[in-house]
């Protein structure tokens, strides 16, 4: 068996697709590589930067399955690899604690401004504390959760744990414990917004101007989500105009953004290289979690149902309905 990796894995994951196949990484990630290097192996594994296009897909007469070292599947062409019969393997719950924690440090970042202040600190002037005012801390905030999969839920338990009132919206899942509104009175009633949607045709841009518009002066917003999922021109006016207190980012609509990125010169946003998921526990779960499935397939088995995106071509081996 020939298992490609598109980017470098956990060592241990590794270790356990070696027992059952050969493990090649390529450093090239252009699409002729990929396609090309696809042909010839039976499953391909990426994380945030390889894609694994229809192209890709159509190429790989020998592919018994595809994987995302992680929650999200959207550098994956789904619709292609369901018509052809793969499952796409992901982490479910891989990055839940990691990326909630990171959700939280990024408000709690952004509301004491610890990367303005650090900066200043470092420059000698100690005396800043005397005049940047009253910083904004989480208890008793309203939390405002932008969809409620696992790790808005984990961002929510998170929040209520810090003493916030939380509030959320979620096109099809409910919990009790929180209560539900309308996209609108969230961002209007929010003091904390967290943007934790799965990236999709139907989020992408979800967060436009209009609901942007609503924010309170006082509130801030974080995306851990996708950075397609944000108007980000948007926001920066609202920012250049004091319509909102601040911003925090791990996800940007272009990874790397460009230098001249209209969010950088501002004191009150912090953004970090989408990295909530690169923790000592996280890198290794979603590494591990899926390299298991990944054997499982090469081994003659059947992958977790909830392992899957598309548990449609489950059982493996029969015909797949497409519509």
């Amino acid at each position: 068996m020939r298992i490609l990796l598109l980017e470098t894995i956990h060592d241990e994951a590794v270790e356990l697709l070696g027992q059952i196949g050969e493990v090649h990484l390529i450093a090239d990630l252009s699409p002729e590589r990929v396609i090309d290097e696809c042909s010839t192996s039976h499953a391909v594994i990426t994380r945030g930067r390889g894609r694994i296009p229809r192209p890709a897909l159509a190429s790989g007469s020998r592919l018994k399955c595809v994987a995302r070292c992680g929650a999200g599947t959207d550098n994956i062409d789904v619709a292609a690899a369901t018509e052809l019969g793969l499952p796409v393997i992901f982490s479910p719950d891989g990055t839940t604690y990691s990326v909630a924690e990171h959700a939280l440090m990024l408000m709690m970042a952004v509301g004491r401004r610890l990367a303005f202040l650090d900066r200043e600190v470092k420059r000698g002037n100690w005396e800043v504390r005397s005049r940047i005012g009253i910083n904004s801390e989480l208890y008793g905030k309203r939390m405002g959760i932008l969809g409620l999969g696992r790790i808005g839920r984990r961002t929510a338990e998170l929040g209520a744990a810090f003493g916030c009132e939380i509030i959320y919206w979620s096109a099809n899942t409910r919990d009790e414990r929180f209560r539900y509104v309308e996209l609108d009175e969230l961002f209007r009633t929010a003091d904390i917004i967290s943007v934790s949607l799965a990236l999709a045709p139907e989020t992408r841009g979800v967060v436009d101007a209009h609901l942007i518009g609503l924010m309170k002066p006082s509130a801030i917003i974080v995306n851990t989500g996708r950075g397609e999922m944000m108007d980000e021109a948007a926001l920066a006016s609202a920012l250049e105009e004091k319509r909102i207190a601040g911003a925090g980012f791990d996800v940007m609509a272009e990874e790397p953004p460009p230098a001249d990125h209209p969010l950088f010169g501002f004191d009150n946003v912090v953004i970090t290289p989408h990295v909530a998921t690169i923790t000592d526990v996280a890198y290794r779960k979603m590494c591990v979690d899926v390299a298991r499935q990944v054997a499982r397939v090469l081994a003659g088995g059947e992958p977790a149902p909830e392992s899957v995106r598309n548990p449609q071509v489950l059982p493996l081996g029969r015909p797949v309905e497409t519509t």
